[in-house]
């Protein structure tokens, strides 16, 4: 049994129950498992076979689920790429994975234009979904309609160890590495979402959080799917239109980053909307404020917290009894898994001491694609090194101290200064630079620049700012620049961002001796 298999087991139990709502179209389980078949079928015929990647550039949409499930029934390898990222960005992650199919929404039609010829893919493997399609690309719907609805004829079995997945994650060197992630994986990530949303078939889950990330589809769109519940979909973030979907589809279970939580609190009149459905909302990606925490407790609404990566998903959580009790945890650790903050000596830290958080189990990623030496630093005798630094207190709960590296997160998306820091290298005129996280009222944290130029050389804070537009993902662009005469080094002539944090406003709880 594989991913690919749930689908098809609910258009038999479930068949006419509705498993999807994206913009007022309902599908049934029956009718999304057909289109999920005419969709594999195509695929098959065009080449697409086991261990074959098919990455996807969506928004939001029933189509985005349709391709996940027509690769896992194949046995190929789903990469779902961050539309938000600049063309150079998508243009080194499709060449690394090198996939056999793209399918895209139009409005990604012009980048994927821009790049088809730099990436490997060939044959005419390029499908649009909606709007003009292109010469050079397949319609969507006209493809699936000239395949059958039964199920793929798969050649070599699909099982639970054979990877099902590629989610890339910031670098932490200034390069993106793909987490390779098998059938067993989201098996068991399900089972625990399973556990900490209580699900069940009567539930309606809002899917807000984009799909390319693994909160919106590990934890929420597919665990719902595999409960037999419904899943509305959203195509992007909007605050008020959350409050309209809830209200309108009696929604039982949602997950928003605190930006978005915030959002919604200040920029609408909640009490406009009946809310009462709504039995659960998640919370994770960044440090949820206990203010926020206790507004949304106010109008009933209680919060839960996660904790996680792309290399495992959730492996903590905090359910709404303990968010006040527990302030500033990350939780326990989740069922289905082994959680372990260790010392150096990777012996488990006693409460109050400071440690490194191991985990171990089937909700581990497989490794890092093409990457076996970064694989064997994060992975050692069978246990995934998060590079997150923790304590436990004496009941057992987890608190987060820092971050992995310098990474910081804004609007719930994860930004490491070095992909930032490996652009501005590039500058002519800059000898070297630093970024840092600073806090931010309407982003969480934003990132800040301290530039350090050539002699003689000038440039204005617009024009550094300028200089990543294009290159990088918007989210990841400096919001303001400092220049300065030299960065402070370390003995062995590395940068020293504790100093640069303290002295520009980074967040206090940052390692001060880094």
């Amino acid at each position: 049994m594989n991913v690919g298999d749930w689908i098809r087991k609910r258009a038999i139990s479930s068949s006419e129950k509705t498993a999807i709502i994206f913009e007022g179209k309902y599908f049934t389980y029956r009718k999304v498992n057909e289109r999920t078949n005419q969709l594999a079928n195509a695929l098959a015929d065009r080449g697409i076979g086991k261990g074959d990647r098919v990455a996807v550039i969506f928004h939001n949409c029933h189509q985005f689920l349709e391709a996940y499930f027509a690769a896992a029934k194949l046995g190929a390898i789903f990469v779902p790429l961050n539309f938000r990222l600049a063309r150079p960005e998508l243009e080194y992650m499709l060449n690394d994975c090198r996939p056999s199919m793209i399918i895209f929404n139009s409005e990604f039609s012009e980048v994927t234009d821009s790049i088809r010829s730099l990436i490997p893919v060939t044959g005419g493997n390029f499908i649009q979904v909606d709007g003009n399609t292109p010469k050079w690309a397949l319609d969507y719907e006209e493809l699936l309609a000239r395949y059958p609805t039964d199920e793929p004829d798969v050649g070599e079995d699909v099982k639970l160890e054979d990877p099902q997945m590629i989610m890339y994650t910031s670098g932490t060197t200034g390069e993106p590495k793909g987490a390779l992630l098998s059938h067993r994986k989201t098996f068991y990530n399900t089972f625990n979402a399973d556990i900490y949303f209580d699900i069940s078939a009567s539930d309606r889950m809002l899917v807000a959080l984009p799909l390319f990330h693994s909160g919106g589809l590990n934890i929420m769109a597919v665990p719902i799917l595999y409960k037999g519940g419904t899943a509305v979909i959203q195509k992007y973030f909007h605050h008020e239109e959350v409050l309209r979907l809830i209200e309108r589809h009696k929604i039982t279970l949602m997950m928003a980053v605190p930006t978005m939580l915030n959002f919604i609190l200040k920029k609408t009149d909640m009490g406009k909307y009946d809310l009462s459905s709504l039995r659960t909302c998640m919370t994770a990606g960044e440090a949820c404020p206990i203010s926020l925490i206790k507004e949304y407790q106010k109008r009933k609404i209680p919060i839960r917290q996660v904790f996680g990566q792309t290399e495992t998903s959730i492996m903590l959580w905090l359910p709404e009894k303990d968010s006040i009790r527990k302030a500033g945890s990350v939780g326990l650790p989740v069922f289905h898994s082994e959680v372990k903050v260790v010392n150096k000596k990777r012996k488990e830290v006693a409460p109050g001491e400071i440690g490194e958080i191991i985990v171990k189990g089937p909700i581990q990623m497989v490794g890092y694609w093409s990457r076996p030496e970064e694989t064997k630093e994060t992975i050692r005798d069978g246990w995934l090194y998060t590079g997150d630094l923790a304590r436990v207190d004496d009941e057992g709960y987890v608190y987060i101290v820092d971050r992995r590296t310098d990474m910081f997160i804004t609007g719930g998306e994860n930004v490491y200064p070095a992909e930032i820091e490996k652009v501005y290298a590039t500058h002519p005129d800059i000898m070297e630079t630093a970024v840092i996280g600073v806090p931010d009222d309407k982003w969480g944290e934003v990132g800040k620049a301290i530039i350090s130029l050539k002699k003689e050389k000038v440039m204005t804070e617009e024009e550094a700012i300028a200089f990543c537009s294009g290159k990088l993902a918007k989210y990841k662009i400096p919001k303001s620049v400092v220049f300065v005469g030299e960065l402070p080094k370390t003995g062995s002539g590395k940068i020293k961002k504790g100093p640069l944090r303290g002295k520009y406003g980074g967040l206090s709880w940052c390692r001060p001796n880094t």
